[in-house]
């Protein structure tokens, strides 16, 4: 016990992949933003409680993804000097956390696109980093 506590790690590092790898793309937070979308849309065209039921689990856990994503991107991936060259960044990155949390409390199509809309302005910030052409995995086309 005595020499567990001594050789324990002092400091704790988290990274999306918890190794620093350098791979970052905002196409994971749109992935899990349209499912949250596509999952609202197919919730109200249901009349089935044990599928509407499933359908709000798995979209919290989805809303919840999009909220990880996010945060890897604006406090992994950004710097100070993209701060410079995108003064509201800040502002983006709060408005799109807030609304992924919107998005994990409704059911509501309208909660769900805006949702999809926010990742879609960070993912056109990304793309617009010169870091983004070394780190994206799919870029526009």
């Amino acid at each position: 016990m005595f020499l567990e506590r001594i050789l324990a790690p002092r400091h704790e590092a988290h990274a999306h992949c918890d190794l620093f790898c350098g791979v970052y793309d905002p196409a994971q937070a749109m992935v899990e933003a349209m499912s949250c979308l596509k999952i609202a849309e197919k919730y109200h065209a249901s009349d089935d409680p044990v599928f509407r039921d499933r359908a709000i689990f798995i979209k919290e856990e989805r809303a919840e993804l999009v909220k990880h994503h996010l945060m890897v991107l604006w406090v992994d991936f950004f710097k100070p000097h993209h701060l410079e060259q995108f003064p509201d960044l800040h502002d983006l990155f709060w408005r799109a956390m807030k609304a992924a949390g919107e998005a994990k409390k409704s059911m509501d199509v309208e909660v769900q696109q805006r949702l999809v809309d926010l990742v879609e302005e960070v993912s056109n910030v990304f793309w617009q980093t010169a870091e983004s052409q070394n780190a994206g995995v799919y870029p526009p086309s």
